[in-house]
């Protein structure tokens, strides 16, 4: 098979849906399903993309990623990714795992000293990567506290754990400043420079970003297309933070802040934190990129990024037992997901709200990332289980693809480059 055919299917589909990039002709199926996500700048816009065998086999991208229709998806637009940007930063500890510097039986606090308080002395790193650590609760945090990464680590070090200690409760948020103070005990960098250093510079991308990418980052984030509306509800803002703040509330309790919604409007001010459970930057091809080394034994290009015998720990067991914090069976292991039924999306990653992630599927080689700009509107549904359809026919191009041969689409996109620190 010729590059030319594999560009060949990128001409075909641009001139109807505007997709830009290119496909191996086997996943034609998939591209075609992409295509129609994005048919108006309502929609926003995304990319797609896939590796198999360590090698891209799709890459492309359409829609929009502004507000206005005025402003078109690239190669190098990137998304804010939410809860895939657990993914990255449970990536960034296997690195650190890999090479010694920290055991997942290990205590947190034989390197992060001021987390034993309040009794957490015992609390594994094991325990913190499977959200049984009992510390998914905001405990009153308020919107200017998340903004401050620095204080909420310290806060997880300071704080005691819940009566879900020991089961599986989804750590919506503190998750990520669990990973990035563990991370700045062991290295003394914080989790914003391990993306980088850890992921972006091996991986030869500068699809990853943790926060707003620096100006002068060929990786820029898109618009979030809603909500932007101003409406208030009175009874939600009244009713709301007095549930959350119940200890019971596990799950309203480790999402919800006051001012939640203002944080992903306009020029999306999320971004200007550094939140490694959830404003990761990202484009399709840094995730992708990311999981096909994990679903090609660790090896991405020849190098590589992890050994084979921690990415074959990967994989958990499946269970059925739902999350004692979203009531969804999620089987957390080592700080990816599955899905509770096997055939519908085999393998692991990290699913975001609105419907982006990264997944690794290592029994087949498979990878792909799909990130797009929509949040709260009405096609959250479609884009939170809708995808399931269209990574069914990724696993069956991938399928073809075994029968029939397949080579690699290119490059697209910036590889990494040293940039300039974000001012603060």
């Amino acid at each position: 098979m010729s590059r030319e055919r594999s560009a060949a299917l990128s001409n075909g589909v641009q001139g109807s849906n505007r997709v830009q990039g290119a496909a191996d002709p086997n996943f034609a199926c998939a591209v075609n399903a992409f295509s129609r996500l994005f048919p108006h700048p309502r929609f926003g816009g995304g990319a797609l993309a896939v590796y198999l065998d360590g090698v891209p086999v799709v890459d492309v991208w359409t829609g929009w990623s502004d507000r206005k229709g005025k402003r078109h998806w690239n190669a190098d637009t990137g998304a804010m990714v939410f809860s895939a940007t657990k993914g990255m930063a449970s990536t960034v500890i296997h690195r650190l795992a890999d090479r010694g510097l920290i055991d997942y039986d290990a205590p947190v606090s034989e390197y992060w000293t001021e987390f034993a308080a309040n009794g957490k002395a015992d609390v594994t790193v094991r325990d913190v990567m499977r959200h049984r650590a009992g510390l998914a609760h905001l405990n009153g945090a308020t919107k200017t506290d998340l903004m401050d990464h620095l204080l909420m680590e310290e806060r997880m070090a300071a704080a005691p754990m819940s009566w879900m200690k020991g089961r599986s409760a989804y750590h919506a948020l503190t998750y990520g400043w669990l990973m990035s103070g563990l991370a700045r005990a062991v290295t003394g960098s914080g989790m914003r420079d391990l993306v980088r250093t850890e992921l972006a510079l091996p991986l030869n991308t500068d699809g990853l970003h943790l926060g707003r990418p620096p100006r002068d980052a060929p990786t820029q984030p898109a618009r979030i297309i809603g909500p932007q509306t101003r409406f208030q509800n009175p009874i939600v803002n009244i009713v709301t933070p007095r549930v959350a703040a119940l200890p019971i509330s596990v799950g309203l309790g480790s999402l919800y802040f006051p001012g939640m919604k203002s944080v992903v409007q306009g020029d999306i001010p999320l971004l200007d934190a550094e939140i490694p459970a959830a404003n990761g930057v990202a484009t399709a091809r840094g995730l992708a990129r990311m999981y096909g080394a994990i679903a090609n034994g660790g090896r991405i290009d020849g190098e590589q990024f992890l050994s084979a015998e921690l990415v074959a720990s990967l994989t958990g067991e499946r269970s059925l037992r739902p999350d004692g914090g979203i009531f969804m069976p999620m089987a957390f292991h080592l700080g990816y997901h599955a899905l509770p039924l096997g055939g519908l999306l085999p393998g692991f990653g990290h699913v975001g709200l609105g419907g982006s992630l990264g997944w690794a599927d290592p029994a087949t080689g498979l990878s792909f990332g799909f990130v797009h700009n929509r949040l709260l509107t009405p096609f959250v549904i479609a884009d939170q289980a809708g995808f399931v359809a269209t990574a069914a026919l990724i696993r069956r191009g991938a399928s073809l693809a075994r029968k029939h041969g397949f080579e690699s689409v290119g490059d697209f996109g910036a590889p990494f480059a040293k940039l300039r620190p974000v001012a603060g």
